[in-house]
């Protein structure tokens, strides 16, 4: 069965989201202090591609399916600048990326999988019961009193 390939704007904004919170700020701001390159790390004038700007600007991850889902969107064939169109879709799904992480309430949802954890737990000892364990303590209180000198 064929795999359905995702358009390369889905690969970008998957590559995006899947980078650390503080590496995507870090390329949001080097994005915009850079002259933004596609289809190489950097050039000879100076262009860097937006995860070497991200580096510059403290966001050490080493990340190549950005690199890919970049290039890929762009279509680079070569080394060349990004048009003005390409860096503002980076832009926004940064920026879009970064706003539904502070959405997300990471708070609550451990509460509740530790809730459900302690439930399942409390279930569980309820149905084995721990009388295998009393059972056990009294063989080892037998083998103490056999292995007692008279």
């Amino acid at each position: 069965m064929p795999r359905s390939r995702r358009s390369p704007i889905e690969d970008l904004r998957l590559a995006i989201d899947c980078l650390p919170v503080h590496t995507r700020q870090a390329m949001l701001e080097g994005v915009r202090a850079n002259e933004i390159i596609v289809g190489a790390y950097s050039d000879r004038q100076g262009g860097v591609c937006p995860m070497l700007a991200a580096h510059r600007n403290g966001g050490r991850t080493n990340f190549i399916s950005f690199a890919r889902a970049w290039d890929r969107f762009a279509g680079s064939k070569r080394a060349r600048r990004a048009t003005e169109r390409e860096i503002a879709v980076l832009v926004a799904h940064l920026e879009a990326s970064l706003l539904a992480d502070e959405e997300i309430d990471l708070g609550g949802a451990v509460a509740d999988h530790q809730t459900l954890a302690r439930e399942r737990r409390a279930r569980e000892a309820r149905r084995v019961g721990f009388g295998w364990l009393r059972e056990r303590r009294a063989a080892e209180r037998a083998l103490d009193r056999v292995r007692e000198p008279l």
